[in-house]
């Protein structure tokens, strides 16, 4: 009986586990066989992106800092996340090592979450990406491939192989252990996910309580040197967190005394005429 509630409970993942498994196997499919963007000297090279991670990463920009300083080690470190991402989606939708794939969708969600969660121009959708991914891989883990998967398959088929505890805790079918640790599993590591869907959120976006914020939408912008020439206001602003990929979006400028008063302004308007040799 256990194992066919366990079979029914993973081919109701179906669906989740079969797009789950295409969103990785597709990075895969778009940088090598659509095109090539593992192509250092190529436009849409895949390791620039972590340019873009890097301002705000969490926990592991220390890692990405040191591959964006040493690119012949970026190079291979897309080009083996390339592979990871393609067999671990491949997996999954084939329900092939079921549960093996599904921590490395785990981990693959986590490093996206901590690397981009923070980026999102209109939507919060590179962090609910990755949390989403972390849950999915989660679940999956316990579900198991389920009726319509190649590990069932070899189950029914009665294969010696498929009835040892490896095969179990790797594939699919009843995982081996007791009701109750198998319980307590599953509740600590939702409190955890959840708890880390919050500090997340929060961090990277104030989406819990305060404030919220989008760095991708309003970045950080740091002035300098500014004076007063005439009629003319000059100074440098530097664009110091926020992602890097937009231009510059200034509809006004105004300049406040200490009384609140303002002694220098321009319009959007003021601002579009001016020529290129003013910015």
């Amino acid at each position: 009986m256990d194992n066919k509630i366990n079979n029914y409970t993973g081919m109701m993942a179906t669906a989740l586990r079969w797009v789950v498994g295409w969103t990785y196997f597709s990075a895969f499919w778009r940088r090598l066989i659509l095109e090539n963007k593992l192509d250092p000297e190529g436009a849409g090279y895949i390791g620039e992106k972590f340019n873009h991670f890097l301002p705000h990463a969490l926990g592991i920009k220390p890692m990405i800092e040191y591959l964006v300083t040493h690119p012949d080690v970026l190079w291979w470190a897309m080009a083996v996340f390339t592979i990871v991402e393609a067999a671990v989606g491949l997996l999954i939708m084939l329900g092939l090592f079921t549960r093996l794939a599904s921590v490395g969708v785990f981990f693959l969600a986590l490093g996206i979450l901590l690397g981009s969660g923070w980026i999102g121009t209109t939507c919060l959708d590179e962090w609910q990406i990755g949390i989403l991914g972390v849950a999915a891989g989660f679940m999956i883990f316990f579900t198991g491939g389920g009726k319509y998967s190649l590990d069932q398959f070899f189950i029914n088929k009665g294969l010696a192989w498929t009835k040892s505890r490896w095969f179990a805790w790797m594939a699919s079918g009843t995982l081996p252990m007791r009701e109750l640790s198998l319980n307590r599993m599953v509740l600590t590591g939702s409190v955890l996910i959840f708890s880390l869907t919050l500090f997340t959120n929060q961090v990277f976006h104030g989406g819990v309580f305060g404030k919220l914020h989008n760095k991708s939408v309003r970045p950080h912008i740091v002035i300098s040197d500014a004076q007063m020439a005439g009629n003319m206001l000059i100074f440098k602003i530097f664009r110091d967190e926020g992602a890097d990929v937009y231009g510059s979006f200034l509809i006004g400028v105004e300049l406040i005394d200490g009384n609140e008063k303002i002694i220098f302004s321009r319009d959007q308007q003021q601002l579009s005429s001016m020529s290129e040799k003013q910015i």
